[in-house]
């Protein structure tokens, strides 16, 4: 391709998603310290208790959340002991096959099975950053465009710096020509910023379109797997007296002794079937704690019927969601990730600010700017070469 074809490239990919960029770029900001955010002051902890004081039955767990809410059916419940120990979040809906955004949370002590709080997880500053970060409120059409324009972002770093050797081959590298105009001075800290982050806005940007796919990548898993796992229960009644969840959970660790249950899904529900538990374990090693094993128990006799790892789409979408938002490696690698979104923005403010501002008078034909010279209009929004997160 010519340079002017790569220049058109660069110019349109970046400036179709540059706004969208930039609300990600913003909205992410917070999310990157979320863990940090829920621990502020008011934030629900179970009490100091001695060491090695035993859990309640999952029973009486559920029993609790149940008569905190005698109107609803719990439809899942989840453990975080890294950020959240001896707590159970019991999430609880109107009826089983509730839509996903219904969801009636009750936070229980898993040694007491009291009722600590029951917060509203569809409201505050929070829940709003999370809904424009991942789909503006828009569901799944709004996470697939959020997803292609990560990709059109992609496709403006790579012919941003196609781009970036000839605009800059007579420029030292970093060079900053602060007694030039405050247009020149914008597009070389833009030049320099975008091309110092190419690799992690790559990175994210990346991450970021395949973890819009997570519902999509998620319902083949349960045509395809999941399937396969509950075909021998296939067209038998749905279970009305389901065995005791703590023999379930039991029987799940057993089948993965090295492993720890984090989240369960009660039969009917969108990740379980209308006839047993689904326990989804995770490892303890940097990669496999980051990745679900399900384990499906049948729900009438607590009895273990199937348990596999997940296939390899699923396991990419699981590693790429702790490495688009850097939290794999403690409050260090957040502060990087911080650093480097900033970054983003004003590589993404000056390219828009580059593209507002550009020349009125057209470069002669043929002609070669000199590297003090007012770039040309077409160069200049070298405007997102990397600008998008």
């Amino acid at each position: 391709m010519s340079t002017r074809a790569w220049t058109w490239v660069h110019k349109w990919s970046s400036l179709v998603c540059t706004a969208f960029m930039l609300l990600l770029c913003l909205t992410g900001l917070p999310l990157i310290f979320h863990e940090e955010i829920e621990h502020l002051p008011g934030a629900v902890e179970a009490a100091p208790m001695p060491e090695g004081t035993p859990e309640a039955s999952m029973d009486r767990i559920a029993q609790a959340a149940r008569e905190r809410r005698p109107d609803d059916v719990i439809r899942y419940m989840f453990w975080d002991p890294e950020e959240h120990p001896n707590l159970t979040y019991v999430s609880m809906a109107s009826r089983v096959d509730a839509p996903p955004d219904e969801n009636n949370a009750v936070v229980v002590d898993s040694r007491t099975a009291q009722v600590l709080d029951e917060p509203r997880t569809n409201e505050g500053f929070m829940y709003v950053m999370l809904k424009l970060h991942v789909d503006m409120f828009a569901g799944l059409p709004g996470m697939l465009f959020l997803g292609f324009m990560g990709l059109l972002m992609v496709v403006a770093i790579v012919s941003g710096v196609v781009l970036y050797y000839p605009f800059m081959r007579r420029l030292r590298f970093g060079a900053l020509r602060t007694r030039r105009s405050a247009r020149i001075r914008w597009l070389d800290w833009h030049n320099l910023l975008g091309i110092v982050t190419v690799v992690w806005l790559t990175v994210v940007g990346i991450t970021g379109s395949i973890n819009t796919l997570d519902r999509i990548i998620l319902a083949i898993w349960q045509q395809d797997q999941m399937a396969e796992m509950t075909a021998p229960y296939k067209g038998l009644p749905p279970v009305t007296r389901p065995a005791h969840l703590q023999k379930s959970i039991e029987a799940a660790r057993a089948a993965a002794p090295d492993m720890a249950v984090r989240l369960v899904a009660f039969p009917g529900t969108a990740f379980s079937s209308p006839h047993h538990y689904t326990f989804f374990l995770k490892g303890g090693t940097p990669v496999t704690s980051r990745l679900l094993k399900p384990a499906l128990v049948d729900a009438q006799t607590g009895v273990l019927t199937a348990s596999r790892d997940m296939p390899w789409y699923v396991k990419t979408l699981f590693l790429s969601q702790p490495l688009h938002f850097g939290d794999y490696g403690g409050l260090p690698l957040k502060i990087l990730w911080t650093l480097l979104d900033l970054a983003a923005i004003v590589v993404l403010g000056s390219g828009l600010y580059l593209w507002l501002r550009k020349p009125r008078a057209a470069p002669v034909p043929g002609a070669e700017a000199e590297p003090d010279a007012e770039p040309d209009a077409e160069l200049a929004p070298v405007a997102a070469v990397e600008a998008k997160t």
